[in-house]
């Protein structure tokens, strides 16, 4: 099965403090699986990416001069912040799609997604880290959420999220900007309980580095301009937590 291009790696030149990663960049179908039996629109949406995310991180990584590892398929084909043994890895149903494409999957096809893009994709996130080992402290994972989900408005506006690790995302809540336009919260619209913090987890915890999870209402990021507007105001407010973390003398 050819899956073609599951992962890019932006690089950073230096000693870099923050690595991003953008699980669900693309919304990206391998020619082979055709349109997996849903529709355009449902091919465009929420289900099958994460709109803007790409963007801010993108962003977000020329400002800070951070490495970027970002997915080069749709999550539907596989969710890269999901484990293989995770329904949501391969989802059956996501919102209120149905995904014919996975509901008859074999065991055989399952596994060879694993293999050709869950593994790649960890691996690529593995590498950075290790190129980078001596200078990273704080690994950021961006996503964005949809305003409306199973017909009810998000008031929501950005989220932060953490997994087993709590450090970094408490800091961001203590250190958020006082002027700062966005509806914030901590651990909404999702938690660790939804399965969400699998890349933290597996990859930043037990390398020891400072982690947290940012889940940004994509009406907010639709155009180049507000991607880059959003990275303005998220890369100082990470910095200057980084940096009362490190006065602190958790670095």
């Amino acid at each position: 099965m050819d899956f073609g291009t599951v992962v890019h790696t932006d690089t950073a030149e230096g000693a870099p403090l923050v690595l991003l990663v953008c699980e669900h960049a693309s919304n990206r179908i391998p020619a082979f699986l055709g349109d997996m039996g849903l529709t355009a629109q449902a091919r465009e949406s929420h289900i099958a990416w994460d709109p803007g995310a790409l963007g801010v991180a993108q962003q977000m990584a020329g400002r800070m001069s951070a490495p970027l590892v970002h997915g080069g398929v749709s999550r539907m084909v596989y969710d890269c912040n999901r484990p293989p043994e995770a329904a949501g890895a391969m989802p059956a149903q996501s919102e209120e799609y149905d995904i014919p494409a996975n509901m008859t999957i074999t065991p055989d096809e399952r596994q060879s997604r694993v293999d050709g893009i869950y593994t790649p994709f960890t691996r690529a996130v593995s590498d950075q880290i290790e190129t980078h080992r001596p200078s990273l402290k704080l690994m950021v994972t961006v996503h964005s959420f949809t305003p409306v989900y199973h017909g009810r408005q998000r008031l929501v506006e950005l989220g932060i999220l953490h997994g087993r690790d709590d450090q970094f995302a408490l800091a961001m809540m203590q250190a958020k900007p006082a002027a700062s336009r966005f509806v914030t919260r901590l651990n909404e619209p999702y938690s660790a309980a939804d399965g969400v913090a699998h890349t933290l987890d597996a990859q930043a915890v037990p390398n020891g580095l400072l982690n947290v999870m940012i889940e940004i209402r994509n009406d907010l990021i639709r155009t180049p301009d507000q991607q880059s507007a959003m990275a303005e105001h998220l890369v100082p407010w990470i910095n200057r937590t980084l940096t009362g973390l490190q006065e602190r003398g958790v670095l």
